[in-house]
């Protein structure tokens, strides 16, 4: 029985690792300040501007670059859209996948707080 349940998570690990929607989601994902770019898109803050706003206001960092590579790599996973504003300017908006994945980060995050084991 223990066996079966150690192929079981075995086949969904070599899944993910070796599938290329999946893998792609997972290495956008490990990136620095992915999951903070999915959690603005879920505020509304998919511009550089707003997103900078929330993280000083937070005291915490997010350089320019850094958001602007994120949010590409998050539309190219379908995670997000963008919209352009004018030639220079560009505004991501959440996709329904993008919404999902950053309701199963909330969960995630939320079972860790609380203590929950998964």
């Amino acid at each position: 029985m223990k066996r079966e349940k150690e192929r079981e998570i075995e086949k969904k690990v070599v899944r993910i690792l070796t599938e290329e929607r999946l893998s792609a989601i997972k290495a956008m994902l490990e990136k620095d300040h992915a999951i903070d770019c999915v959690f603005l898109l879920m505020l509304g803050r998919g511009q550089w501007r707003y997103a900078k706003e929330f993280m000083t206001r937070l005291r915490l960092t997010l350089p320019d670059g850094t958001f602007r590579a994120r949010m590409i790599e998050i539309e190219d996973c379908g995670l997000a859209k963008h919209e352009k504003m004018d030639i220079k300017k560009k505004r991501w908006i959440i996709s329904e996948f993008g919404k999902q994945v950053g309701r199963l980060l909330f969960g995630f995050f939320a079972k860790i707080d609380r203590g929950g084991s998964m």
